[in-house]
């Protein structure tokens, strides 16, 4: 984890007087328990295992990215308006990076993560498809569009998104790693492009350019959102939520418009929710421009992602 900036200083006992609170309140409550030392671990530089041994309880000293008042109010907002832990602490971790997230952008989950994996795969076979244009359309905190440009050294990631605010975050994020204001040498351009605009709209200039397009669009029907745990319903911006009747309205127009952007052998991928895919694949095989469709499965078993290829 990237060192954070430390401001607020308390002791060990203090700081293990707060936890044992802190704990305590979740009884009574939907919070789960390891919320806790998740949120110490985000603002402090304690690890996971001194926290479970409880092996900082006499240090003289522990610097925090927050007061300890500030972080009462935290945690309490987490208890009585059931806040994202994300929102609160300001950042959340994804792979291998540490990101900035806030209630204008989504908080990126672990199975989105077999996105990049996919990707990888998918160029074993093609390496000519790791270089050039790549697009993340609806990159939110700019977390695929980071990871992508991590996998892929010679790729231009275009990123995409509809609010101003998402991508005032996504930049942040991707400064942070470099790829906004240090492009490599090799490049003469930044690794990675950020764009206002809806899906393709502001890439009219990638037309039959583009090497691989990837997404996790919203695909929440619409009448369900208010179904979603408080956490999600109440909080994360439904901008990003909110797919529609069916929740396949963004999949439909990015089936129907990829292939005016992709290049021959290009590839298509994306994240839906379980019971889309085989809908997705029909939709695929009806516009006629894919071949190689298939689908993939996130870690709990449960069919998620979309694979095809521009003919």
């Amino acid at each position: 984890m990237t060192q954070k900036f430390r401001e607020f200083k308390i002791s060990g006992a203090e700081l293990a007087q707060w936890r044992t609170q802190a704990r305590r309140s979740t009884q009574s409550s939907q919070i789960p328990l390891a919320e806790v030392d998740w949120l110490l671990r985000e603002i402090t530089n304690l690890t996971a295992l001194e926290l479970r041994l409880e092996s900082f309880f006499d240090r003289p000293e522990i610097a925090l990215s927050m007061s300890l008042d500030d972080l009462e109010q935290c945690w309490q907002k987490r208890l009585e308006d059931r806040s994202p832990i994300q929102y609160l602490a300001g950042s959340t971790s994804w792979r291998n990076l540490h990101l900035r997230v806030a209630p204008g952008v989504l908080i990126p989950r672990p199975e989105t993560e077999i996105l990049i994996d996919l990707a990888i795969a998918a160029t074993k076979d093609n390496p000519a498809l790791a270089t050039g244009n790549w697009v993340d359309l609806g990159t939110g905190s700019g977390a695929i569009a980071i990871a992508l440009a991590e996998a892929f050294p010679r790729a231009i990631i275009h990123a995409v998104d509809q609010s101003s605010e998402a991508l005032a975050i996504a930049q942040a994020n991707a400064d942070k790693y470099g790829y906004v204001l240090s492009p490599s040498p090799e490049l003469p351009t930044p690794r990675i492009n950020f764009y206002q605009g809806s899906w393709w709209s502001p890439l009219e200039f990638l037309r039959g350019q583009v090497q691989a397009m990837i997404s996790n669009p919203p695909y929440i029907p619409t009448a369900m959102i208010g179904e979603l745990q408080p956490e999600v319903a109440n909080h994360e911006p439904h901008l990003a939520l909110d797919g529609g009747i069916d929740g396949l309205d963004d999949l439909r127009y990015l089936v129907i418009t990829a292939p005016n952007y992709l290049k021959s052998g290009g590839l298509w991928l994306v994240e839906t929710m379980a019971g889309q895919p085989e809908t997705v694949v029909k939709l695929l095989q009806t516009q006629g421009s894919y071949q190689d469709i298939c689908i993939h499965a996130d870690l709990a078993g449960i069919e998620r992602f979309i694979q095809a290829f521009r003919i």
